[in-house]
């Protein structure tokens, strides 16, 4: 969890006015939902005590947290914290967003070969900079891409699973309904039902407020 007592009320201020400038490099989990949100979310600001700061959503997921329906932070812009400031943790994480990690393939010992160090040496960086383990992080980036994938495409359950790098639907069924207490399809029925038309293509560019 991040910060002082005095981080932690600078954070908190910036989820009560939605500060930007924080959206990505902050994740708000709140106690009584079990929720994470991002700074930006408009939800009711819950208090104090009942919030926790992360600096990356794997942080907050290994914390017991699951992303919020409304504010979606696998659609979070330019996700700086997940870089850290050692090259070592940007490049393992281009790898992870490569598929390194995915499910059936290689271990965070073979991730750690091909970057040069000790898988020792490597989680620790990751603890240092993101709070989580580097299995955390790749979890994460797949449940996340497949929340993604469920809302803004209308791509079948096999090929979100293989996209998002399950080893299987049925694994991919599993972490959904671990997370969200659902099945992706019914996920995918609630939030996004009546998007979409028939042979047209709808492309979303997140971006960092303000825009001109």
């Amino acid at each position: 969890m991040l910060g002082t007592l005095l981080e932690r009320e600078s954070y908190y201020r910036a989820f009560q006015t939605h500060d930007a400038r924080f959206d990505g490099h902050i994740f708000i989990g709140v106690t009584s939902t079990g929720i994470y949100c991002r700074p930006v979310c408009r939800t009711r600001t819950p208090k104090f005590e009942n919030c926790r700061f992360f600096a990356s959503a794997p942080a907050a997921q290994e914390a017991g947290f699951r992303p919020c329906l409304r504010c979606r932070p696998e659609t979070v812009p330019d996700v700086a914290s997940w870089r850290g400031t050692f090259n070592t943790v940007g490049r393992a994480l281009n790898l992870i967003a490569g598929g390194a990690l995915d499910e059936s393939k290689s271990s965070v010992e073979d991730l750690a070969l091909r970057l040069g160090v000790g898988d020792r040496h490597l989680r620790r960086l990751f603890q240092q900079h993101l709070g989580a383990s580097p299995i955390a992080v790749a979890q994460t980036r797949r449940v996340l891409f497949a929340k993604h994938l469920l809302h803004d495409t209308q791509l079948p359950m096999t090929k979100i699973a293989i996209a998002a790098g399950f080893g299987s639907v049925r694994r991919f069924n599993e972490v959904f309904r671990d997370m969200f207490g659902q099945p992706p399809s019914e996920l995918r029925r609630r939030t996004n039902s009546d998007t979409y038309v028939k042979d047209l293509v709808t492309l979303r560019l997140s971006y960092r407020p303000p825009y001109d």
